[in-house]
């Protein structure tokens, strides 16, 4: 009879066979899996009596992994979306599993069975225009860090990078030439080409005349020559917000954060007249219903929709086709 397997073994293959040698997971995605088996395996050690390397597969059961996630929210304090991100990885460790242990199908199943919590979702934050200029006219440009922090905010803003891509590119990413684009390595190792408008591209041109420090390869180097950390990033956008927010006061009563910026990008270009499919697109997004939460946040496309409607208790009035002229004139 075939031994009841021990959780060490299928972990160890999980994160280097299938996230490192074949999913060729990113960084962040191991880092973030890692975490989650971390709390989860100090939480069955608790309840089980045994040490994480005395686990069983079958000791993480559906009753357990449900505990640890409410565990999550109520004594950690974690957000429902920090919960379904834990269980996404925990789903992923138990359908590997169901490949290398069949005979445990059943256990497996159960766990697969747990759904992810519901949550209400915030209306996104996004810049309007004032506020974008407002930010970008706050870094010194007289200064090295102030021309590398213009260039950084104004690319992410133009570009709609995250803040993870931003922090990985390299001096080679740009492409200055006809067709100027930026190339990231997105979510999911995807690559990804943005154009980039003559001022951005002039802006970043100029960036690059900067001299390197210290052999950098890194597009926006810290003064050591290395890549900006996501906290450095954050710092910088957080002491320019403060400053901005003295010149533009609506920036007080938003919470921006760098992910903004890149629902300011999405925003501007709806407010062009883009395609949701095209901004899908643009941004990265595998699935085009997710740009749909810009529709539900664009005000300014409910509010014509509005009035094109009549009033309550006034009367239709007979329809008469608009002036051929004005509306070609309009259209241009």
């Amino acid at each position: 009879m075939k031994s009841t397997p021990t959780l060490p073994a299928l972990l160890e293959s999980y994160f280097t066979q299938r996230l490192m040698a074949q999913r060729q997971a990113s960084p962040h995605t191991i880092a973030s899996y890692r975490d989650t088996f971390r709390l989860l395996l100090n939480f069955a050690q608790k309840r089980c009596g045994k040490s994480p390397s005395s686990l069983n597969l079958t000791d993480l059961d559906a009753p357990l992994v449900s505990a640890f996630l409410d565990d999550l929210q109520k004594q950690r304090g974690n957000s429902i979306s920090s919960r379904n991100v834990r269980l996404t990885a925990i789903r992923s460790f138990f359908r590997y599993a169901a490949y290398e242990e069949p005979a445990q199908s059943a256990h497996i199943q159960r766990v697969l069975a747990i759904q992810n919590k519901r949550q209400s979702r915030p209306i996104i934050s996004f810049l309007v225009r004032e506020e974008i200029e407002a930010l970008l006219a706050t870094p010194d440009r007289q200064t090295w860090n102030g021309r590398r922090d213009h260039a950084l905010l104004r690319l992410a803003v133009q570009a709609g990078l995250r803040l993870s891509e931003v922090t990985s590119l390299d001096r080679q990413a740009l492409v200055l030439t006809t067709g100027a684009r930026v190339q990231c390595l997105g979510k999911g190792r995807k690559t990804r080409c943005t154009p980039l408008t003559k001022q951005t591209a002039a802006l970043l041109r100029a960036w690059l005349k900067e001299p390197v420090r210290r052999n950098a390869h890194a597009l926006f180097p810290n003064v050591h020559g290395g890549r900006l950390s996501s906290d450095a990033v954050q710092y910088l956008l957080a002491k320019y917000l403060a400053i901005a927010q003295q010149r533009c006061p609506t920036l007080q009563e938003k919470r921006v954060t760098f992910h903004s910026l890149r629902h300011t990008s999405a925003m501007e270009l709806l407010a062009a007249g883009v395609h949701t499919s095209v901004i899908a697109l643009w941004l990265g997004h595998e699935n085009v219903e997710t740009t749909q939460i810009y529709l539900h946040a664009h005000l300014a496309l409910k509010e014509a929709a509005l009035a094109k409607t009549r009033p309550l208790n006034s009367k239709y009035a007979r329809f008469q086709p608009s002036d051929e002229l004005i509306e070609f004139l309009n259209g241009l």
